[in-house]
């Protein structure tokens, strides 16, 4: 049964701060799908329930992400199975989150208030004073690495790591392409490909060149080249827009491994499953493969993320930082595909 998380479990004594929770929290809401116009700031939220295996979490930083966009939307519509037929089950924007532990779930055995964690909350809420997050899908934030960065690295940072890791198998000297590589997934993919020894090649907008440069991408600018019409080969190409069409599988070397991480989203009711089907089919008749996926909130991806964040191998590329009062106009910019990199919340 959820417990009201005011008070820390008896028993289980925290070994850090403790720390009063209120009753109601500053937290950026909907109860309606629609625009993100819909989405209003509320000074009395609820305070998040706490399962078994969940953590109440003081958050010092989230971050946004086109997932935001969907379930704040409801587009497309088949999202709606999952996120709410009529209204959203998720009324608090925010999967990515990074802050300290205040409170726990009886049945948490990994965490204690005190505990700086960052992670994925797929019911989201990092738009918010306080959020709940399941144990499993969080882990300790590195000293040296800021509640910023940390924020800015669980969806897209997965989504990059499982795409190039476990879907595409990445191997030292395989030529990646990134199309999309200024995105958040593809600012992290240049900078994982890159720590896995690969070639890597990203495609970007004349205004982002020199940050993917920076990155570790040789730059394919595509406002100034087709790059459909560049005569490299690629072993894997990780898409992150979905608009290359049949060009895609010619972009690929024989065995090459094809990514598909998003695509369009013109229409709201099939979007993006005809270009997907379209694309898959042609895959199989081509001798290369085809990969879609939804990143999952694994904690041993997030560990390594951890890792790779400590050491440096990976910097979140942050395009700013915004109140609660911002939320909004944020996620209608990501909505148009117009957002660089990251946009990280401080929701107090």
């Amino acid at each position: 049964m959820p417990t009201h998380p005011t008070a820390i479990d008896p028993n289980r004594p925290p070994q850090g701060p403790l720390h009063f929770v209120p009753e109601s929290i500053r937290a950026v809401c909907t109860d309606r799908y629609g625009p993100p116009s819909v989405l209003a700031l509320r000074d009395d939220a609820p305070i998040p329930e706490l399962g078994e295996r969940d953590v109440l979490v003081r958050v010092a930083a989230a971050s946004l992400n086109p997932l935001d966009w969907h379930f704040t939307t409801g587009t497309p519509y088949f999202v709606r199975a999952v996120a709410g037929l009529r209204r959203p089950k998720r009324p608090t924007p925010g999967a990515d989150i990074a802050g300290t532990v205040v409170a726990c779930g009886r049945g948490v055995t990994d965490w204690q208030a005190g505990d700086a964690v960052f992670g994925e909350s797929v019911r989201g809420g990092g738009c918010g004073e306080y959020a709940a997050l399941d144990e499993r899908h969080i882990v300790a934030k590195p000293t040296d690495v800021s509640f910023d960065d940390a924020a800015a690295t669980p969806a897209a940072g997965l989504t990059a790591l499982q795409a190039l890791r476990t879907h595409a198998a990445v191997q030292r000297g395989d030529r990646v392409l990134i199309n999309g590589a200024a995105g958040g997934v593809g600012t992290f993919a240049v900078q994982l490909a890159h720590a896995m020894g690969a070639e890597v090649t990203g495609v970007c907008s004349t205004r982002n060149v020199d940050m993917v440069t920076r990155l570790g991408a040789t730059v394919v600018d595509y406002t100034v080249e087709d790059i459909t019409h560049i005569s490299d080969k690629f072993d894997v190409l990780i898409d992150n827009v979905g608009n290359l069409g049949a060009g895609s599988v010619e972009l690929l070397a024989p065995g090459g491994r094809y990514v598909m991480v998003s695509g369009p989203k013109a229409n709201p009711w099939i979007d993006p499953l005809p270009t997907m089907l379209r694309t898959r089919l042609r895959f199989m008749r081509s001798g290369r493969s085809f990969h879609q996926f939804t990143a999952s909130p694994r904690r041993s991806d997030l560990a390594t993320l951890s890792e790779h964040l400590q050491s440096g191998a990976i910097t979140p590329q942050i395009d700013r930082a915004i109140g609660l009062d911002d939320v909004a106009a944020a996620l209608s910019e990501i909505g148009r595909g117009h957002a660089p990199a990251k946009i990280v919340v401080h929701p107090t």
